[in-house]
């Protein structure tokens, strides 16, 4: 009430003026409303209630979690920098504000009282889910999917005793979506409603739930007062919900039956899709759509927490909102990996969360940052001295730059030294401490103890447990074999040696495959496709040519539209061509290599090892088919073992120089003389890369904490395909 009358208020004072011009005050009001209508339609406000959830009670019944308070953050920032959110407009609900009474307060009296028809209203929640029993039978197991707020405990005595929770349940959801007068709603949550406690180094977003449990009485009462406002029936209800959801858009970070990743990555934790989703949004050029946003996340969030974590979304039944941009909102800033938070002299307070989880460790010390305006101009640059968990500091290079000012990538940091680490897994059992001091004896591995902080890979025994959960999977591993799962417990493919082996002797089997994985993690520490300056394109086909399979390609670098989302399945024994497109005005040098479900590591292009350094050369303008019928006398051809296959494709603008003797060295010593080549020593080549695009490296004979890589020098691209 208080702007419309402001208004009204300045147009009255106007009318006398605007008399003498022929205007009457009647003709002033009437074009004023329709000036407000159109501007209420072209700037709706957006309203935003985010939920997180860590400090569950540490009552042995379910577990606390680490990574929803961040996700928060993640989404506050995100929508405040990039989607034009004001920060007032923003309401956050973290631990111990997060009640039942709380959340659904802060929905009724900050989006459904104050949204407008047209305006956009966001709800976030991440923590805990379950399940309640369902009086009306939804779903064929008769169970309510439920969010957990920090106030609703487990009955005591539970498994063992049933009763009521304090949880909302999916029914009052409904109605909460129902009651918004905005068809704008987008609601994200990252919790599920299945699986154990823990999975590997990862804790699953869930309270154990079941038919034991119940809908409190404040619950159902809460939900009899919802029908009424609404003038619904108990049976139209059950209708309109079994139809689909109520208003907008619902994002999921899994299925009904799958988990969610609580997940560590580096020194913080965050919820893995919550983080691949905002940190996605933060490069994209343009305003993508719900369909293409979550088709594109979707692998990424898989790969960072577990195989049975496909993020899904549903659309209000009837409408077309798949299409329109996330968040029912039109994006006006350009595409950023950071921005401003804070300003006190020279220093700069920065949040990070455009960075690729991947590639955190080279945005540390030494990372180099330009501010940009609304056009991506640059106005100044910082150069990073520290980060901790999204939070980075720097100085200011030069001219003083304002809070909330976008930053984009220019230079970042690539350790020297990258480690891999290696968590012990509980099945290990007394074997833990033999292990422990195996590993560490090799250069760069790192071993650690779960639950300490993110890891790379976990070293366990094959139990009877595992072997059950993998069952229908092919090439299962005996039991009481050693071997290397995900973070999340995924199979590593072709790591299981026989039942029985020593830890000594299953730790010295797996060191060159440790180093395959050691080295695949230097090269991703390079992927910049949402960075890089530099114009390359890459596609993917059918030998001799047909429908694209995939592509990749510098999205700063080139105007052409993003590639569709998703994932292909080539079949084993598929003949494959790349089509490689140097559009830059000068020359590139390029490496490809390809890592497949094992981790093993080969390079398919430089393949002419007799040649001299021209061998890596892509001149300008050029177009590279790799490989080249004409002149190449191997075929790429898919191959066992099943599973994700990653072709990584290096373009820089220096010479590829130490990395290719190192590579004719191996191809020598393995009388190769053209064609792909495996690699016995893939760490040393792949930092040999990092050395030969470093801009810094060139000049220096001494040993550097980190290598400077620039946007300009280098573009890193990645093709990923499931053999099947």
């Amino acid at each position: 009430m208080a702007q419309q009358f402001s208004r009204r208020h300045f147009l009255q004072a106007a009318g006398a003026t605007l008399a003498t011009l022929g205007w009457s005050q009647v003709d002033v009001l009437r074009r004023g409303d329709r000036y407000g209508r159109v501007l209420a339609q072209s700037t709706p406000r957006k309203l935003a209630l985010l939920v997180g959830i860590n400090d569950y009670p540490q009552d042995g019944l379910f577990p606390p979690l680490n990574g929803c308070v961040n996700d928060v953050e993640l989404q506050y920032h995100l929508l405040v920098h990039r989607f034009g959110f004001k920060p007032s407009d923003i309401v956050k609900l973290t631990d111990q504000q997060a009640t039942r009474a709380g959340i659904l307060t802060a929905f009724e009296e900050h989006l459904i009282k104050q949204a407008q028809p047209g305006d956009v209203a966001v709800f976030h929640f991440s923590g805990h889910g379950s399940r309640v029993l369902d009086p009306d039978q939804d779903f064929p197991d008769g169970l309510n999917s439920t969010l957990v707020p920090v106030d609703s405990l487990l009955p005591a005595g539970f498994p063992q005793n049933g009763g009521s929770v304090q949880d909302i349940t999916g029914h009052t959801l409904f109605l909460l979506g129902s009651a918004l007068p905005t068809e704008n709603f987008t609601m994200v949550l990252d919790s599920c409603h299945s699986g154990g406690a823990k999975r590997g180094n990862l804790v699953i977003r869930r309270r154990s739930g079941g038919s034991s449990l119940t809908m409190d009485e404040a619950e159902l009462a809460y939900q009899e007062y919802w029908l009424s406002q609404l003038g619904l029936s108990a049976e139209d209800f059950i209708q309109r919900r079994r139809e689909g959801i109520a208003k907008g858009v619902a994002i999921a970070s899994a299925k009904r039956d799958q988990y969610a990743a609580d997940a560590p990555f580096e020194d913080f934790y965050a919820g893995a899709f919550s983080y691949v989703l905002t940190q996605y949004l933060w490069q994209q050029t343009g305003s993508p759509s719900f369909d293409s946003t979550l088709g594109n996340v979707a692998r990424t969030t898989t790969q960072l927490s577990f195989s049975n974590q496909e993020p899904q979304f549903e659309t209000q039944p009837g409408s077309s909102y798949d299409s329109l941009p996330i968040y029912f909102t039109q994006k006006t800033t350009p595409p950023a990996e950071a921005v401003i938070t804070h300003i006190q002299g020279g220093e700069a307070e920065i949040w990070l969360g455009g960075i690729d989880p991947r590639n955190l460790a080279a945005f540390e010390q030494d990372a180099v940052l330009a501010a940009v305006d609304a056009g991506g101009q640059e106005q100044g640059l910082i150069q990073m001295t520290q980060r901790q968990g999204l939070i980075g500091r720097g100085r200011l290079l030069q001219a003083s730059l304002p809070s909330g000012a976008l930053l984009q990538e220019q230079v970042r940091g690539v350790p020297t030294n990258v480690t891999l680490r290696i968590g012990l897994d509980e099945s290990l059992g007394r074997d833990q401490a033999s292990a422990r001091a195996a590993l560490a004896a090799i250069p760069r591995i790192e071993p650690m103890t779960l639950g300490q902080g993110e890891v790379h890979y976990i070293l366990g025994r094959m139990t009877s447990d595992y072997r059950q959960d993998l069952a229908g999977q092919p090439d299962i591993p005996a039991e009481n074999s050693l071997g290397l799962f995900s973070q999340g417990l995924d199979l590593v493919p072709g790591s299981y040696g026989n039942a029985g082996e020593s830890i000594a002797a299953a730790v010295e089997r797996l060191q060159p495959k440790l180093r395959s994985l050691l080295a695949a993690r230097i090269v991703k520490l390079t992927l910049n496709p949402g960075s890089s300056r530099l114009n390359l394109s890459v596609t993917m086909a059918p030998e001799g040519g047909g429908q694209l399979v995939a592509s990749a390609f510098t999205v700063r670098g080139s105007s052409t539209p993003p590639p569709r989302p998703g994932i292909e399945q080539i079949p084993i024994d598929t003949a494959i061509q790349f089509q490689i497109q140097n559009q830059e005005p000068r020359d590139l040098y390029l490496s490809v290599l390809v890592i497949d479900a094992t981790g093993e590591m080969a390079v398919i292009f430089p393949n002419q090892w007799t040649a001299s350094t021209e061998a890596t050369l892509l001149p300008a303008g050029q177009t590279l088919l790799l490989p080249n019928p004409n002149q190449d006398s191997f075929r790429l051809v898919t191959q066992a073992p099943q599973g994700t296959t990653e072709v990584l494709i290096v373009a820089s603008s220096n010479p590829l120089d130490t990395a290719l003797r190192a590579l004719q060295g191996m191809a020598t010593r393995s009388g190769v003389a053209t064609g792909p080549v495996g690699i016995d020593d893939p760490t040393q080549i792949a930092d040999n890369l990092i050395q030969d695009v470093s801009r810094q490296s060139q000049e220096s004979n001494e040993t550097l904490p980190v290598q400077p890589v620039s946007v300009t020098q280098l573009a890193a691209l990645s093709i990923t395909f499931d053999v099947i």
